[in-house]
């Protein structure tokens, strides 16, 4: 077949290629190939059944979808294979009702699941550290900030969330067809890197909360392994049902509701400070902890992990891409359910922050000594008898809970800790197996896969309880910390990329406002993340390290100025394209119609 390229439809790039049908294989639940009439008409969005066309447009020049040597949509030979499934190979229906045309709460309801599924990962260990830490460090003053974090962190995860819908492909699976081979493997090991991270976090925050329930009886490394176990068990749920797995994570959003509230009802915060610490924007008399304080909740609430996350878990309902009204139904619903799940996980990390600013801001060692010694409690040693600023992590929180309010507040503490460590580790989980089959293309059984992508993110967990003790991790995951931040603009350019490309999203595409708006969120974001990284490497103090960190600074920012001039040319700065955007750039597939023709699910075989 021939792709025709025009200047008034893809400015940058004036020639043509040809191609033949290549023998590659189609992703799981693309419709079957029908060469009949009836199946080559349809709306712009592009037929569902269609294979190596879509409907002209109307302007006199119908575009054919570019194939390379492997042809996504050609089905594979599965004569002498079992089928290739996924989590999501049964699709939840998406309810008529024809009364309530503008909105409906059975359409709601019917989409509701993947944003708060995804919404745990604003509340995994990571957050709920960074939580109480601004709480002690900086009390009401940073709430803004958590305010402004979140907001933005629903803005980039609606771009998310609509590629998922738009493509019917989640974000690993088009960068795997768009980038080339190199940047993609280089782009996949950056990300599972972020993965590995955040999952090292969340399981050593469930053994934290293991090792309190049992009263220090069972050690880091033992709740490790009991988080593994217990993983594996929950992540078998779907079995049952989607609806299932998803009732289960919201169990557990409810738990730490519930037990992060009554820390909250129990403490009493001061409720005029809280308002103004949420919408004054301002931090009176803070220094550089509170400054370092406020980078560290952009970084912990941005999880560069979550954005390929939810862009695969929308695709767990039936939406027929081939119909526009669909489609921006399905974007709406997905919007406001991402709306309420963030404004959920949002007011539970106010409790969190609200509790530990009216208790302990400007406590001191000496003043959390005394009162543990006060009430008898075992771990009283654990705060010298200075006058140093307490600092806290998840462990030492639920102690000084303990010693101030009663072993009840440390108990339900840490219950709420084991419910935010076991649900982000489960979801975390999906987001490495995603990740995986999407840059790689895998095709393994199930269990391979959970047990591939389980052991890639736990081994080195395990070393680390293994060696270290529970109340010295403090370096570790100020360490994580940095290591997740640097990945940030491996999730955020190519999801802008790819949501801006009309040749991607057709009518879905950014407009001027996302395109701008986004890229300024994204280069904030980063901006601000590079300023925690290159404070965390300065406060090193150590020469070779400076050195180490430099020479990888030059590898690293190079890969983040190739992955932004292909964003840049996304977005329409088209003269950095060069014509060569399809050599240099994007992998042999740069239009991506054929995505409008993969998953249409309402499309059945005639």
């Amino acid at each position: 077949m021939r792709f025709l390229c025009t200047e008034r439809k893809f400015p940058s790039c004036l020639h043509s290629w040809s191609f033949t049908r290549g023998t590659g294989t189609r992703p799981a639940n693309t419709a079957h190939l029908d060469p009949s009439p009836e199946h080559q008409q349809g709306s712009a969005m592009g037929t569902p059944d269609t294979d190596l066309r879509t409907p002209d447009d109307g302007s006199g020049d119908g575009i054919s979808t570019v194939s390379g040597s492997r042809n996504p949509l050609q089905p594979p030979d599965t004569s002498s294979e079992e089928p290739f499934t996924t989590y999501f190979d049964s699709k939840i229906p998406i309810p008529e009702d024809e009364t309530h045309s503008c909105f409906s709460f059975r359409k709601l309801w019917a989409f509701t699941g993947p944003g708060f599924l995804m919404s745990i990962a604003y509340l995994d260990p990571g957050n709920i550290e960074s939580d109480l830490q601004s709480g002690a460090v900086a009390g009401f003053k940073l709430l803004w900030v958590l305010l402004l974090a979140t907001v933005i962190g629903l803005l980039l995860q609606r771009l998310a969330a609509r590629l998922g819908v738009v493509t019917g492909l989640h974000l690993a699976e088009v960068c795997h067809r768009q980038y080339q081979k190199v940047p993609r493997i280089i782009l996949w090991l950056m990300v599972e890197l972020a993965i590995i991270g955040s999952d090292m976090q969340e399981v050593i925050g469930s053994a934290i909360a293991i090792n309190l329930l049992s009263m220090g009886k069972i050690p880091l490394w033992g709740g490790v392994l009991i988080t593994i176990a217990d993983t594996f068990v929950f992540l078998f749920l779907d079995k049952y049902g989607l609806r299932k797995l998803e009732a289960f994570f919201g169990f557990l959003i409810t738990i730490m509701a519930l037990t992060f509230g009554y820390e909250y009802v129990t403490v009493k915060p001061d409720q005029e400070q809280l308002l103004k610490g949420l919408f004054i924007p301002y931090c009176q008399n803070c220094g550089t902890p509170q400054l370092e304080q406020a980078v560290g909740i952009v970084g912990a609430v941005i999880m560069p992990h979550n954005m390929y996350l939810h862009s695969a878990l929308v695709k767990s309902r039936q939406v027929n891409r081939a119909n526009k009204k669909e489609v921006r139904e399905a974007n709406k619903y997905f919007f406001i359910e991402s709306c309420i799940a963030l404004f959920v996980s949002f007011i539970i990390n106010i409790f969190v922050v609200t509790v530990f600013a009216e208790a302990f801001f400007d406590k001191t060692n000496a003043d959390v000594h005394e009162v543990c010694a006060n009430t008898s409690s075992p771990h009283s040693s654990l705060f010298p008898s200075d006058n140093q600023t307490l600092q806290v992590d998840i462990y030492k929180g639920g102690v000084v809970l303990g010693c101030y309010f009663g072993p009840a507040a440390l108990y339900i503490w840490a219950i709420g800790i084991l419910a935010a460590g076991q649900s982000s580790t489960m979801t975390g989980t999906y987001s490495g197996q995603f990740v995986m089959e999407g840059f790689l293309n895998l095709r393994w059984s199930r269990f391979a896969r959970v047990l591939l992508t389980r052991s890639i993110a736990i081994t080195p967990t395990l070393f680390v309880a293994i060696f270290q003790d529970v109340e010295h991790l403090t370096g570790m995951n100020d360490f994580l910390n940095v290591l997740m931040s640097l990945q940030l603009p491996f999730a955020l350019i190519p999801v802008l990329t790819f949501t801006s490309l009309p040749s991607v999203m057709n009518d879905f595409a950014n407009g001027l406002f996302w395109k701008i708006g986004g890229g300024v969120v994204i280069l904030l974001i980063c901006s601000i993340n590079m300023y925690f990284v290159v404070a965390y490497v300065m406060s090193l103090n150590h020469l070779g390290l400076y050195i180490g960190a430099a020479l990888l600074s030059v590898v690293y920012l190079s890969f983040v100025a190739y992955l932004t001039w292909l964003c840049l040319i996304a977005l329409g700065v088209s003269f950095l394209a060069c014509g060569k955007t399809q050599q240099l750039g994007f992998a042999m597939r740069p239009e991506l119609f054929l995505l409008n023709n993969v998953d249409a699910d309402s499309v059945v075989a005639r």
